[in-house]
């Protein structure tokens, strides 16, 4: 696959993560709150666990798998979460993202998952792109909420996470080209 383009929204620049993130990751994501909202992000966040997540995900771009990104400030180019498109696959991906908490409430996670959305359609040429949360976690839901996608499911104890069964909502979003063709 070829290089992974920047891309940029009114506020902010996404590109391709760099293993000199693995820091600011690390302490970012390592937020207890990060942890206790998502799946796969660990608590407490160990030294090493960044980098190698970054290099799994590097990789996954040039597979043909994954479309991570940094999502940073445009004035600065300070990190302040990421965003990406996972299990690239059939036509289909998985949206995921997560904001450093000093970042909440600021409208950022909208704007990265909103232009990621985009590009997985326009460039990635996907025909599906959707996304899942805690049941509990409802600003996850609104921001796919507010980029578009809909509600198609409540999954009563959907996964077992720390010895705990959560509950978890989908969501799914259909390319707007592929819906004026159908």
């Amino acid at each position: 696959m070829q290089h992974q383009p920047l891309l940029t929204t009114q506020r902010l620049l996404l590109r391709p993560l760099q293993l000199s993130d693995a820091k600011r990751v690390q302490e970012l994501a390592g937020d207890e709150q990060i942890a206790n909202g998502t799946i796969n992000i660990p608590h407490p966040y160990t030294d090493g666990v960044a980098g190698q997540w970054i290099g799994r995900h590097l990789a996954g771009w040039h597979q043909g798998q994954s479309a991570i990104y940094a999502i940073t400030l445009k004035p600065t180019q300070q990190l302040i979460g990421c965003v990406g498109l996972h299990n690239i696959q059939d036509g289909k991906a998985q949206l995921g993202y997560w904001i450093g908490v000093p970042y909440w409430g600021l409208g950022y996670c909208t704007e990265a998952a909103d232009r990621i959305v985009e590009f997985g359609f326009k460039r990635l040429n996907l025909e599906t792109i959707y996304g899942q949360h805690f049941s509990r976690e409802n600003n996850s839901g609104k921001v796919m909420q507010k980029i578009g996608m809909k509600h198609v499911m409540t999954r009563n104890h959907g996964i077992r996470v720390n010895m705990i069964t959560e509950n978890m909502e989908y969501y799914e979003m259909k390319c707007p080209q592929a819906l004026s063709v159908s």
